[in-house]
């Protein structure tokens, strides 16, 4: 006699995250918490969902919490040096000296993920002194204006951190990162 086939309670979880989060959503814009605004909002997001289906995530599973842990704490750790960094570059922009340079830096990331490559976009916008200009999806490049980064040891260290930071996003998601294809040489704009 075989045993029945144990129920999918990983894909019954990614399918419900959505759900939940547009009901609080929902809720929070109401303003207040009633059974009425949630019955509502879980019927909202129901018919939302069922016009405007989400594609399925690529990956292997669900979030890593310890990867993601650590994932967080640097990210945080960056926030606070880039912080006192600009703000190193503010004092220094009002004394007398040579201007801060800034450059515009391409970065090629590893992995072939649009997802990836959004939350990589999505972080660096968070960190003070670098701004994402363009993001090319089918180059797998990013091209950031960082400021301050005004030779080449400042631009490989920026460099290293997107990289370390997709990384570390990867391990968060479980999402496989794809070799790069070729070589391609990284520019830097000033």
């Amino acid at each position: 006699m075989s045993r029945p086939t144990p129920p999918d309670t990983a894909g019954l979880l990614r399918r419900a995250v959505p759900v939940v989060w547009l009901v609080l959503v929902w809720v929070l814009l109401w303003g207040t918490f009633s059974w009425a605004n949630v019955l509502g909002g879980l019927a909202v997001a129901l018919l939302v969902l069922a016009a405007f289906p989400l594609p399925p995530a690529p990956g292997r599973g669900w979030l890593h919490p310890l990867a993601a842990l650590r994932a967080v704490g640097r990210f945080s750790a960056d926030l606070v040096v880039s912080s006192l960094q600009v703000a190193w570059q503010a004092l220094q922009a009002v004394l007398p000296g040579p201007p801060i340079r800034s450059s515009v830096v391409a970065v090629r990331l590893a992995s072939s993920s649009e997802f990836v490559m959004a939350m990589v976009v999505e972080t660096l916008s968070l960190v003070p002194g670098s701004v994402v200009i363009e993001a090319r999806p089918e180059e797998r490049t990013v091209y950031a204006h960082v400021l301050g980064a005004g030779d080449a040891e400042a631009v490989a260290a920026f460099r290293a951190q997107v990289r370390r930071l997709e990384a570390d996003i990867v391990a968060a998601l479980g999402r496989p990162a794809a070799p790069a294809a070729g070589a391609v040489a990284e520019e830097e704009v000033t």
